[in-house]
Parts: C-alpha cells; structure tokens; sequence
C-alpha cells in the first residue's frame, strides 16, 4: 500500500523540525506542499522533486499529494508548524476518502504556539486555548464568541493570523474585545518570523498590543491574569503553592 507522510516542519528552522520530520522527507520521492514552505526545507533535502501549489488551493494540493502516490512514490506533504494544528491533516482525510488503497500518516511538528513560547520565555504554562483571527473559513461572528469565552474563563490565548492586508485592524478590534473581561495592563507578547532570520519578539502591555502594528508571520500571545514579565521575559505562574 501506497503512504503519505503529513509532515509538520516546524515554524522555520531546520535546527526545530523533528528527528521524525527529517526522516520522512528523507525517504520521500516527491515533497509537496504550499510554495513558501517547500522553500524553508528545500536546500537541505538536494534531489527530492518538489511539487508546489499556491495559497488557497488547499484541495488541489492534497488531490496532488494522493495523485503522486498513486505513482507509486512515496510522498510528503508538508505544513508549516504541525500538521493538525490548523495544518493539512484534517483535508488530506477527508479527500483521502477517494484514494481508499493510499495509506496516510501523520507526523507532529513544534506548532508556532509553542515555538514563540520558547522566545518569549513561558507565557503557555497553564490553561492556554488557540484562536485564529482569519475570517476566510471562520465567520467573524464566531471568532468573537470564542475571544469572549476565552477571555471571561481568564485562559492565556494565543493568536494565529493576526493581520493582513484586508484585516489590518483585526488585532486592534480583538483587543478591544478581550479588555471587556482582561486588565488593559495585562502582560502579553509577540513574535514574528518565529526561527526564521528576522525574528523579533517583545513584551508589553495588553493596551500597547491593541496599537501594535502585526502581521501574518507574527504570533500574539495575551496572558491571563496571573501572567507577569520576569526580566523581560512573559511568564504564567504554573500554580505551585511553595514558590
């Protein structure tokens, strides 16, 4: 039976790409995926064919992957981050229905969740809930209800797509939102270009965050309540009683 690995890379690096990741492409004929993240992993995978698809033709690009196999090659598919973290694994499934003889498996990958974590220093150690502000597959409407909850529950929340060029003001107007239950002086961060050359991160107010410029390669992370900045650094108490 013909199979396909789902790989997650990472956020960027080759140095954050699991031991299981490399392996998989290692022993792919063909890599497949969307333009910007082929060219992350290309330089260190050197005769691999490598097929791409722009951004939103998702479908195409999973009906690619199955095409491919159906060759008889062994394929990657591959995602930026994890695979099932707002990744291809979910759609690979589901068209995978019509490709019954194709076997897929999964590979996880350090989510941009986790990886900014590292840089910020430990804003995720308790409650944490992720929530994308991109309204392409999610009505608005239901991106609100879910800041809301999540603010009024008091969770530490990160965002993923926080800005483009038509939702420049999405962060401002979630901001906005989240203060109807969190201090404007609650501690939050950003990183951008997460193990990638640019990075850059900081620490700052909730306030501050609101009129804060980002952008689709930043990921914003807002504490909860108990959430301090320790030299610099964004941390959320864990809750241990004797510290």
């Amino acid at each position: 039976m013909s199979k396909i690995y789902v790989v997650g890379i990472g956020p960027g690096s080759y140095e954050q790409m699991t031991g299981r990741a490399v392996q998989a492409l290692q022993c792919s004929d063909a890599i497949i995926g969307y333009t910007v993240y082929v060219d992350l992993v290309k330089e260190h995978f050197p005769g691999k064919e490598f097929l791409t698809t722009g951004m939103k033709k998702e479908v195409e690009r999973c009906t690619l992957a199955f095409e491919e196999a159906r060759k008889g090659k062994n394929v990657s598919m591959i995602c930026s981050g994890d695979a099932g973290v707002y990744g291809m694994s979910g759609l690979m499934y589901e068209v995978g229905v019509n490709y019954p003889d194709i076997e897929l498996e999964i590979i996880p990958g350090v989510t941009a969740a986790t990886g900014g974590a590292a840089v910020l220093g430990a804003p995720l150690i308790h409650d944490f809930c992720l929530i994308s502000l991109s309204d392409l597959l999610t009505p608005w409407e239901k991106i609100e209800a879910r800041l809301l909850g999540a603010s009024k529950a008091d969770f530490v929340i990160c965002l993923y797509n926080p800005s483009s060029k038509k939702r420049h003001d999405y962060l401002k107007k979630a901001c906005d939102l989240m203060m109807t239950y969190k201090s404007p002086e609650t501690v939050c961060g950003i990183v951008g270009n997460i193990a990638r050359e640019g990075e850059i991160s900081r620490v700052m107010t909730l306030q501050e965050l609101r009129d804060t410029q980002v952008d689709m390669f930043t990921t914003v992370f807002i504490g909860n309540s108990q959430t301090k900045s320790i030299g610099g650094k964004m941390v959320t108490p864990r809750g241990y009683r004797n510290v």
